[in-house]
Formats: structure tokens, sequence, C-alpha cells
């Protein structure tokens, strides 16, 4: 017996331990239940923090919809990346319903990119913009990759528009409701607290992803994106003496073996293993903590925004109960924010740092306000985007500071580019120019601080060079040069050039159009999207019918139809506010152009005249995918009718016309010519997916010589031509397809137009 006393201690043992850990867990689990039934104290503290998360971080919005329904009130928040721009907004006074509705009608192509609106830009810049694709820096001989996609200037711009009314305010704990958010010193990998300065700054700085966004300095050091090193930011918020801290988060679950499929799996797998392993600490840290499903999206899905919202709103739904009993507890409603969108500013003062190289009537020229005067936030942003536009500045950073009075002292850094020298790519295809590749090499500050010097090498079936050189003295009269050379052969029929020609030759016959033209002007800029320039223009023109067919008519088989070198002064008005100009949706163009022709080299009884031709058009929304462009063209001459190489032709779809030629679908290419001409033209354009267009096209014109003096102008269009389009926006420009046909010649035909002109 005694030899199993063992066995049955042993027995014994083992039910009692079982029996102690049932009493255990049981008393555990009360202990458990007593500390959530605790009661809440009264007008408890409530403490906020998101999580970053791109696109994703847009279901924080959904949250605090929520919140604000019940009415809980938050005393403190925190916020890393999308976390920091949705808290910073709500602290800065926004309800949830409020940050729906701003986030909803954000085109975000346009706010996370660099891409400036084009009646932002100047003239010589929205030229610039609408002929290369791909542009480079170089640096000692070297082509250098940028750092980022964009600035992200257009989002500090939105969040100093929204952050206005509170830009008096450095201490954040001080704001509606105190916010602190994070960044990262890329440097070093540390993470930094932001919770002063300016609001506007702090969150973008916290926002800035990166590769899309350059990290910017901020009190000497550079810093980018919070959720680098610190995704959830919640240890600061623990140190404000809060009862209870909810807590979302949007971060991206680590992915298993089976979605492990690319290099950037592998890469996105790496650099969430920290935070991963971070999150499940802090969680513990965390009373509610709420995690919307935002598995089907990822963090560049902003076109999704209404349902991530959504997502957000659905995740609070578990915790209704519990925020309830918050919420009887405080009494609170959170007001909506009364003043949205304030647009009038009116400056006291204004003070640029930075701009060493760029003089200060440079910087304001293109910024397009005075000191003494009174704008609109839209004019403004406009004015910054265009400042950099230019690429002569890396970054803009700037401050309002409000007054009794309701002006501002407006303070502004600028940070000027270091690199001068750009090699610029473009590609292109039409009927007449064929394949073209485009190299160019622009050079700034080549004599002067604020001048450009811009080489075009155009390579293809058609060679071609362009020389531009321009000083920009903004609101003062800038100078420009320009050298330009054009060759190429089309069929053309030599009746267009000479009507006085034998008709034996009336067909198309291979043609050399060779013009060579070097221009110097001045221009300024009289009001905002309104330009006036004066010049004198060289021109040395020669177009050279050849064909076999010739040698019956004039014993040679080449006919010289123009040779000779031309002299003029010219002026432009030009008064541009169209939104696109390949697919305008709105906007308006008025330009009229006069060149008053002194002196011909081949002329012997050359007597001047005068080529006056104006265009003016509107576009406008019909729906929000439908557009509609209406325009009406003429020209004339007055004075010496023996030059009709420069009479004005119509014919084809170009945006490049060299000379007075012009577009006229229904018509191949130098179809149509006179002294004088009118045409009405429409467009309707439809945008049926983002960047694809269907269109269609009518143009009606009369043409011939002195239209406006016969009277024949009035008369029902002799010529009319209609088109029905395809239209693609490309990084290298348009991919333009148009079938087009006229009723009175039974003309059919397609133009294939593809990448920006030049």
């Amino acid at each position: 017996m005694d030899t199993l006393k063992p066995k049955r201690f042993i027995i014994i043992t083992i039910l009692k331990m079982k029996l102690n850990l049932k009493f255990y867990i049981v008393i555990y689990l009360f202990a458990l239940l007593g500390h959530a039934q605790d009661p809440m104290p009264d007008n408890p503290k409530i403490g906020l923090v998101l999580s970053g998360g791109g696109a994703k971080g847009l279901a924080h919005i959904g949250v605090l919809k929520v919140i604000d329904s019940l009415g809980v009130r938050v005393d403190y928040i925190g916020g890393t990346s999308m976390g920091s721009a949705v808290g910073g907004l709500y602290a800065a006074g926004y309800t949830g319903k409020q940050l729906d509705s701003i986030f909803r009608v954000i085109d975000f192509d346009v706010l996370l990119g660099d891409k400036v609106p084009r009646p932002s830009k100047t003239f010589q810049e929205r030229k610039n913009s609408e002929k290369y694709g791909i542009s480079l820096p170089v640096n000692d001989f070297k082509i250098q990759l940028p750092s980022s996609i964009s600035r992200g200037q257009n989002l500090f711009n939105l969040f100093t528009k929204l952050t206005l009314d509170v830009s008096a305010i450095s201490d954040f704990s001080q704001l509606p409701i105190p916010f602190y958010c994070m960044a990262t010193d890329i440097e070093t990998g540390a993470s930094v607290v932001l919770d002063r300065g300016n609001l506007a700054e702090a969150i973008s700085i916290s926002s800035t992803l990166p590769t899309l966004f350059q990290p910017l300095e901020h009190d000497g050091a550079l810093l980018m994106d919070g959720g680098i090193a610190n995704n959830y930011p919640i240890e600061y918020l623990k140190t404000k003496n809060l009862d209870f801290i909810i807590g979302v988060s949007v971060e991206e679950d680590l992915l298993t073996k089976e979605e492990i499929n690319s290099i950037s799996d592998i890469l996105a797998q790496i650099s969430n293993f920290k935070s991963a392993e971070d999150l499940e600490d802090k969680i513990q840290l965390t009373d509610l903590f709420i995690e919307p499903d935002v598995e089907d999206f990822s963090i560049i899905s902003f076109n999704k925004g209404a349902k991530i919202i959504k997502s957000g709103e659905v995740s609070v739904t578990p915790f209704l109960s519990q925020l309830k009993r918050i919420a009887r507890t405080q009494n609170y409603t959170k007001v909506p924010k009364k003043n949205i969108g304030l647009d009038a500013l009116k400056f006291n003062t204004v003070q640029i740092d930075g701009n060493e190289k760029y003089t200060d009537s440079y910087v304001f020229g293109k910024l397009r306000f005075r000191r003494d005067e009174t704008i609109s936030f839209k004019d403004f942003s406009s004015g910054v985007n265009n400042l950099l536009a230019t690429n002569n500045f890396e970054a803009f950073r700037y401050r309002f500071s409000p007054l009794p009075n309701g002006s501002y002292n407006f303070t502004a850094d600028i940070k000027e580019t270091t690199n001068t020298t750009l090699l610029k790519l473009g590609l292109h295809y039409d009927k007449v120019l064929k394949s073209s590749l485009l190299l160019n090499l622009t050079k700034k500050q080549f004599l002067m601080k604020n001048d450009v010097l811009s080489l075009d090498f155009i390579l293809g079936d058609n060679s071609r060079f362009n020389f531009d050189y321009y000083i920009d003295k903004g609101f003062y009269w800038s100078i420009g040069l320009n050298f330009k050379y054009t060759d190429f052969k089309y069929d053309i029929n030599p009746l267009f050039f000479d009507a006085t020609l034998p008709m034996e030759i009336d067909n198309a016959l291979p043609t050399t159009i060779s013009d060579l033209t070097a221009s110097f002007f001045v221009e300024t800029l009289i009001k905002k999207d309104l330009s006036f320039k004066l010049g004198a223009r060289f021109k040395r023109l020669s177009i050279e019918a050849s064909s076999p067919s010739l040698v019956n008519v004039f014993q040679a088989s080449e006919y010289q139809i123009e040779n000779s070198d031309f002299f003029s002064l010219n002026t432009t008005l030009r008064y541009d506010t169209l939104d696109n100009i390949f697919f305008p949706t709105k906007g308006l163009l008025f330009e009229t152009d006069g060149n008053l022709f002194l002196t011909a080299s081949s002329a012997e009884d050359f007597t001047q005249f005068l080529n006056v031709k104006t265009n003016i058009a509107k576009a406008f929304l019909i729906t929000k995918e439908l557009s509609m462009m209406v325009g009406i063209e003429g020209g004339f001459r007055l004075g010496n009718d023996n030059i009709s190489a420069l009479n004005f032709g119509l014919g084809g779809y170009a945006r490049n016309h060299i000379n007075n030629y012009g577009n006229m679908f229904g018509y191949d290419f130098f179809s149509l010519s006179g002294n004088s001409f009118v045409k009405a033209y429409f467009n309707m354009d439809y945008e049926f997916y983002k960047r694809n267009h269907l269109n269609f096209s009518g143009n009606f014109s009369n043409i011939g010589d002195d239209i406006f003096v016969t009277k024949n102008w009035l008369e029902l269009p002799y010529f009319s031509g209609y088109a029905l389009g395809y239209g693609l926006e490309t990084i290298f420009g348009p991919i333009e397809l148009k079938y087009n046909w006229s009723p009175e010649n039974n003309f059919e035909g397609v133009f294939i137009n593809l990448g920006y002109w030049f």
C-alpha cells in the first residue's frame, strides 16, 4: 500500500490544481468584467489616435462622423500621415460631415501631383508644358532622376486654405481640439513630434509619402511621412492625462506566403514587419481599438473615397453602446465650423525670404499679386503654382498672420533650385511632318539670373530646330529671341499658292516648303491671362514643286513657287483662360495677330501689306463629362496682293501650322486659300473614362480673295466639314484619331496625331 501513496498524492494534487485553476480563471473573469463595468468618470477626457495609411485613412472620416453623431467630445488628437491630415482638420474645428464633403470633391490627381492648372501658368510656361513629355535635370553632364514625383505644393495650399482661420495659433494645444502629429527624420530615422508652428505645414510634412512627395526642411531637419517611424502614435497621447483613448488603425496586415508574388510584395512585407510588431504592443495601450475593413483598398485608392469613408462608419458599429455611454457623461455636441472657405486675402505686409538669384519683381510677377492688393485664395494659389511651374524653385512655404482689421501679414520662405540645366524629350507623329523625336536642352540663368536658353533638335522624317532665348521680367517688359527652321515635303496643288498658274498643273505635286524665321520681341502681362507682344521678324521662305509633269509647262521638272526674304513688324494680343488646350472644358480664348510686311527680296514691285488674323473661342461644360467649344476665326489682308504664298490657307488638322495655314475638317492639308477668310467651328467632347475622349466636330468657312470687300463672307458657307474622333491624354501628349468628311466634295479621310505638337 505504501507504494501507492505517491501516486495517490500526485492525483490529488493534480485535482486540486485543476480546481484552483478554475477558481482563478473565474476570479480573473470577474475582475475583467468588473473592470469593464467600472463607471466612466463624469465628463471624461477622451483621446483619439489616427494611424497613417494613404487613401485608406479616409476611413477616419467615417469614424469621426459616427463619433460626432453620438455626441462624443474628443479632447486630444494625435495622428500620422493621412491620420494627421484628417485629425488636424478635425482639431481645427471641422466636423466629420464637413470633412466628408471636403474630401469628396477633391481632385486627388491634382492634389497629389505637381500638375499646375493651365491658367496658373504664364504663356511661355504653357507653351513649354504643351510640348515636352519628359524633363530630367542634368548635373555635371549626368542625368539625374528626381527625388520624388511631386513637391506637395498643392497639398500645402489646400491645408493652408482650410486652416486659415486658425493660422494665428502656433501652439497646437491651443487649437479647438489639442493636436499633434508625427514626422520622420530622414537623416536619423527618428520619430519627431510636431505640436507647434504652422499647422498646415505640420500636417503636410506628416503626410509626405515617400517617393510621392519630396522631404521638407523643418527646424534644420529633413522630415517626411511620420508613418515611416511611428504609424500609430499613441505614446505621446498617453502623457496627456486622458481618461479614455480611442484608436483607429488602417495599417496593412502582413501578407501570407500565398500573397507574396513579386519583388514589390517582398519589399512591402519587409517594411511592414516593425510596424505590425509595434501595433500589437500599442493596441494594449488603447482602450477602444477600431480597425476598419479596408483590405480591398490600397494607399492610392483615392478614387474610391466614398466607399472607404463608409467602411469607417461601419467599423464603429460594434462599439456604439460603449461610445453612447461616454457621450451620456459628456453632454456635448460639436458645432460645425462656420467659416469654411475663407477666400479674401488682403495683405498688410509681405515678406519673402530666400530669393537670392531671382529679384522680387520676378517673384511677384509669377505670384501675380502686389503688396497692396486684395485677392481670392484661388488666385493666390494659382500664383503660387505659377511660380513653381517655372521649376526655378524647389519649395515655397508661407504663412498668414491675421490682424484685427481682417488683413494679413504674409511671410514666405522660398528655396531656389540648384539645378539650372534640363534635358527634355518629346515624341510626335502626324500626316505632314511624319515621325519626330524632340531632344531639348534648357539652360536657366544662362547670361543673367532670370533668363532661359532653350534648344530644340527635332529628328525624324523632317529634321527641324528651334532656338529660344527669353529674359523674364515679371510685371515689366520681358524680352525674347527666337530662331525656328521647318522643312517638309507634301503633295500640294501649286494653285493653292498661286491661282494664276496654268490650269494644266491642277493636281497635287510633291512640294518642299522650307521656312526659317528669326524673331525679336518684347512682351508684357497687362493683367492676368492677358499678354501684349511687339516684335520684328525676318523670314526666309522657299516653296518648290517638283514633278516630271512640270516639263510640259515650264520646260523643267522643278518650279520655284516662292523664294524670298521677308521683314515684318508684328504684334499679338492674347487672352487665354482655357483649362486644357487639347480637350478644353472651360475658359475663353481671344487672340489677334498683326503682321506688317515691309520688304520682300524677290519682288521688284513690292508694296507693303498687312495681314491680320483673329480667333475667338469659348469652352463650357454641359454636364460633368460633356463639354463644348464654339469659336469663330477670320483673317484679311490690306495692301499688296502679289505675295500669294503668304495668303491664308485652310485644310487638315494640326496645331503647329507655319505662316497663315489653319485647320479645316473635310479637306486635306493645303486645300483652300485666299487673302481673306472667315470660319466658324464647334467641338463636342465626351470624357467617357478618365483621360479618354470621344468628340464630334464641325467647321464652316468662306475663303477667297477680298471676301470682306465683296461681302461674300456674309453668304452661307461654301465649305464645310465634320469629324468624329477619339482622344487619349498621355505623358507625351494627346493621341488623336479623327475620321472626317465633307458633304460638298465627297472627301473622307483619317487624321492620326500622336503626342505633343512641336
